[in-house]
């Protein structure tokens, strides 16, 4: 584009043709006051705050408006410039609240620090309040009319950035405002995209308290994409939803992948997070981020590691378990160009993904063709070898190890009984499934102890081998259940009872078989320091719940010991620092191993941060994101769409009931491609804030060479 030389103030400057003189000052670091301007609408010139004079022009122009042409001379602080802009400061502050301190945008207001920088008007107009209550009535957005200053940003964005024009100007009492264009925001077709919060200058247009509560202190990427930030991994969800609307699967799984490797695995176990934060929440329900996941890796072509080639960088990397972290780690190293041998103790990779979660909650197909992916990008697996000693792989040529064994001895509680014939344990009687070498439960009666997910999958399987009662005892209220609800609600369609706020005091037997299990009410739970339980148990509550077999479901912890050559905690999980570095220099640690039993998410999310501490060690960048080759162009125009407000959300079909639990089948069959675009067109698009220019005042200006002295103010009280 063609540039122009003008000059500011008498600083010279360049300029690209076409732009006015307020986009011109601005680039380069020269403040001119504006308020109805913003970066990215049209401009209106109607606020009068950034008159300017040019030399060979009578009288002044408004800067948003005019533009720029070669050898121009622009005078910012011309006399009548600033006549007219004080005039204009007093015309605002008429109908203005004058008091900025119980203002929730103090301090952020781009009118107050305008006032600053004008100065004392010496005018004293009477003022003209406007007194108009709040509207609170919809979800996301507050309106205060009453600090309003008509400046239009609002409407514009709205109406032509957006194309939604969901709110306008009316005048109501021979008063001009702004208005929604219905009886509430539903009704006007808003898309709740909070355009009009960012370029609100004033505190009239803002979120509800409660969203900026959850906003404050954040940077701001993490705080306008909620999901996002919410995500362990931080996958780009909105990007990949997006291209999902498209039709693109193949684009919206390589999103996903840029974070993870497992998009088709997430899609049918993650927990989720980011729907728990997805700002649909506060019109309705969340977006159903996790299916839709799922459906883009179900449609995405097979997966190529093809791409990618680094350049090897001739260090070698011994990773311990291939589970969801150590496999993720791995992955990510192998394309950084580090040569990566994954060690797994069992005869198939793959974890607690594959000897924890119940093939009816993940089709093993699914599992193995990611862990292909995995493999192809060049990882090494050794199966059926088991490490005993973790610092002994530093003296076998590796130049770094990572731990990522997971958590797989379940916990024990020393109940009287716990040796009988019937008495399992969670992760044994999990992996005894995978591998063919399950217990005969048919027509007996099952008692699972724990209230956790691991002890729901138990519940399940024990009804999928055809246990005709299973009963759930747990400390926890049911509220307080650290089980997932759906996982919950599929336990009550299958029958399953929970037994809510109970302690265990005996497994009971005979013939050295068990035959019941001894409960007592609790009033109430803690622990103490050493994490020892301090149980409120209610006299006289005893009762023996006849059963044939009880399950152990109550934890899990690594299964190592100090044997394993590294320093463990309380909870025989291995010790690291902030780095995920072990006590031994060279041995890194990460996932379950570390952090106990969380979730698949997580673990990856560790798998993340430990390969980038893996990869700096090593002489490298510590840089892990792969960068895609699926570029998006975020479209700011959304248009109404009729309803949007009200757009239930798609939920998977489930299998039925009478074949679910007679089977290992899949269960949940997830979305068909109808409901999927339905479901990603409920999305409300929160990354495109990120393209709305942040608000910017004259003291961000204040390094330029072109300082600013401003005038002592008494415009606004409290500033």
């Amino acid at each position: 584009m063609d540039k122009v030389t003008l000059t500011i103030d008498s600083k010279p400057i360049t300029s690209d043709q076409g732009r006015t003189i307020l986009e011109a000052a601005l680039n380069n670091g020269i403040y001119i006051p504006h308020l109805c301007s913003h970066e990215g609408l049209a401009p209106a010139g109607a606020c009068g705050m950034c008159a300017v004079k040019v030399n060979g022009r009578n009288g002044v122009v408004m800067a948003c408006r005019e533009r720029v042409s070669e050898g121009m001379e622009v005078d910012t602080r011309n006399d009548l410039a600033e006549k007219i802009r004080k005039l204009s400061c007093d015309l605002i502050f008429k109908t203005h609240p004058s008091e900025c301190t119980g203002c929730p945008k103090y301090g952020k207001c781009q009118l107050q620090t305008i006032s600053q920088y004008v100065g004392d008007t010496g005018r004293k107009l009477r003022e003209n309040k406007l007194v108009i209550a709040a509207d609170d009535k919809n979800p996301i957005i507050l309106h205060e009319m009453h600090r309003c200053i008509l400046c239009g940003r609002c409407v514009r964005v709205c109406t032509n950035v957006r194309g939604v024009g969901a709110i306008r100007f009316e005048k109501v009492k021979s008063r001009m405002r702004v208005i929604v264009d219905g009886n509430s925001l539903a009704d006007a077709g808003c898309r709740y995209c909070s355009a009009c919060v960012d370029v609100c200058p004033t505190g009239s247009i803002r979120e509800h308290e409660a969203i900026a509560a959850k906003m404050e202190g954040k940077p701001r990427e993490n705080a306008l994409v909620p999901c996002r930030e919410a995500c362990p991994a931080h996958i780009d969800v909105p990007r990949y939803v997006r291209f999902i609307s498209l039709g693109d699967y193949n684009a919206a799984a390589s999103v996903v992948r840029e974070k993870a490797p497992f998009p088709y695995v997430l899609g049918y176990i993650c927990t989720h997070p980011c729907e728990a934060e997805c700002k649909r929440n506060y019109i309705n329900t969340p977006v159903n981020i996790r299916n839709l996941k799922r459906f883009a890796a179900f449609r995405e072509d097979k997966p190529q590691n093809d791409s990618l080639c680094p350049t090897p960088t001739g260090k070698r990397i011994a990773v311990i378990g291939a589970g969801p972290a150590g496999l993720t780690a791995a992955w990510l190293l192998v394309c950084k160009g580090h040569e990566t041998t994954v060690y797994e103790a069992r005869s198939q990779a793959g974890g607690m993904l594959r000897y924890g979660v119940p093939k009816h909650r993940l089709p093993r197909e699914v599992l193995n063709d990611e862990i292909s992916f995995i493999l192809s990008a060049g990882v090494t697996l050794e199966t059926n070898i088991k490490i005993e000693n973790a610092p002994v792989l530093l003296d076998c040529g590796f130049d770094a190890v990572l731990v990522a064994v997971g958590a797989h001895r379940a916990a024990r509680l020393p109940l009287p009984g716990a040796d009988l014939v019937g008495v399992y344990f969670n992760t044994d009687f999990l992996s005894a499934v995978e591998t063919g070498t399950a217990p005969d439960f048919s027509g007996r009666r099952v008692v699972i102890l724990g209230g956790g997910n691991v002890a729901l999958d138990c519940a399940a399987v024990a009804r999928r081998l055809g246990a005709c009662e299973v009963r759930i005892a747990c400390l926890e209220a049911y509220e307080m259940m650290t089980s997932t609800v759906e996982e919950l609600t599929f336990a009550r369609e299958e029958g399953i009872i929970i037994l809510n706020s109970r302690t265990f005091l005996e497994i009971t037997g005979e013939n050295g078989f068990v035959t019941g299990i001894k409960l007592v009410s609790i009033s109430g739970f803690s622990f103490d320091e050493a994490g020892k339980s301090l149980i409120d148990t209610i006299p006289g509550s005893e009762e023996i719940i006849g059963t044939d077999a009880v399950v152990f479901a109550i934890g899990q912890r690594p299964d190592i010991d100090a044997g394993f050559g590294l320093r463990l905690n309380r909870g025989g999980r291995v010790e690291v620092t902030e780095e995920h570095i072990t006590d031994i220099p060279g041995v890194f640690a990460a996932g379950d191993v570390v952090t106990g039993t969380i979730s698949v998410i997580q673990a990856i999310a560790g798998a993340r941060s430990v390969a980038s501490a893996i990869d700096a060690y090593l002489g490298g960048d510590g840089v892990i994101d792969l960068q895609g080759d699926r570029a998006q162009e975020r479209n700011p125009y959304l248009g109404k769409v009729e309803g949007f407000g009200q757009l239930k959300r798609n939920e998977s079909d489930i299998l039925a009931l009478p074949k679910r639990i007679n089977s290992f089948v899949a269960m949940d069959l997830g979305l068909n491609s109808d409901q999927t675009k339905c479901e990603a067109g409920r999305c409300l698009q929160c990354d495109l804030r990120l393209d709305i220019a942040p608000q910017r005042f004259w003291t961000d200006y204040m390094d330029n060479q072109h300082t600013l002295v401003p005038e002592k103010t008494t415009a606004m009280n409290g500033t």
